[in-house]
């Protein structure tokens, strides 16, 4: 995976982490529930960004090199399920 891509991914999810916790510790102290709620959409959009940051490092690299050597296709149709995957509402 590329250098600068892992970089960005773990530092999306090291954030995700550390608000993972505050939302424990805010269903802890029975804090307002839609408090509660907006942190958790939160950590889902820090989680998607993380996601794509994956993937793409995914594309540069291992799609990149399956298609050079000819054996894309696996690779390519992998992609297009996960796409799938996030097209599907809920």
């Amino acid at each position: 995976m590329l250098q600068d891509v892992k970089g960005s991914a773990l530092l999306t999810l090291k954030t995700a982490r550390g608000q993972l916790d505050g939302i424990v510790r805010m269903v802890e102290e029975e804090r307002y529930c839609v408090d509660i709620s907006k942190q958790i959409l939160s950590i889902q959009s820090l989680l998607k960004k993380a996601n794509m940051e994956i993937l793409k490092g995914h594309i540069k690299t291992c799609v990149k090199h399956a298609v050079e050597e000819g054996e894309g296709d696996e690779k390519i149709d992998e992609i297009f399920s996960l796409i799938d995957r996030y097209a599907r509402p809920g």
